[in-house]
């Protein structure tokens, strides 16, 4: 039998390719709103960050969520993402 593949993803960040499980999703929805996705698993357009506080602190300060998701992000995203590290 072989081994499961294991799902990779780049954190938009850092540039540097991950785990799924190592990182944090950021979505567009269909409807424009942006989320954070706890499950990885919600529809619409995703981004993914490294689980790490200066990373957040860096997309915040270069404005990469906007430059991908092509949209405001909200200063509550950034709140959501740093307090799911915390419960982490």
């Amino acid at each position: 039998m072989k081994p499961r593949k294991i799902p990779m993803r780049k954190c938009v960040v850092l540039q540097e390719r991950f785990e799924k499980k190592q990182l944090m999703r950021v979505v567009k929805t269909p409807e424009g709103s942006v989320v954070y996705d706890r499950t990885g698993k919600a529809n619409g357009r995703g981004v993914y960050l490294s689980k790490s506080k200066e990373v957040i602190e860096k997309a915040m300060k270069t404005n990469v969520l906007k430059k991908h998701l092509e949209t405001e992000i909200p200063e509550a995203i950034y709140e959501e993402l740093f307090k799911a590290l915390e419960d982490e």
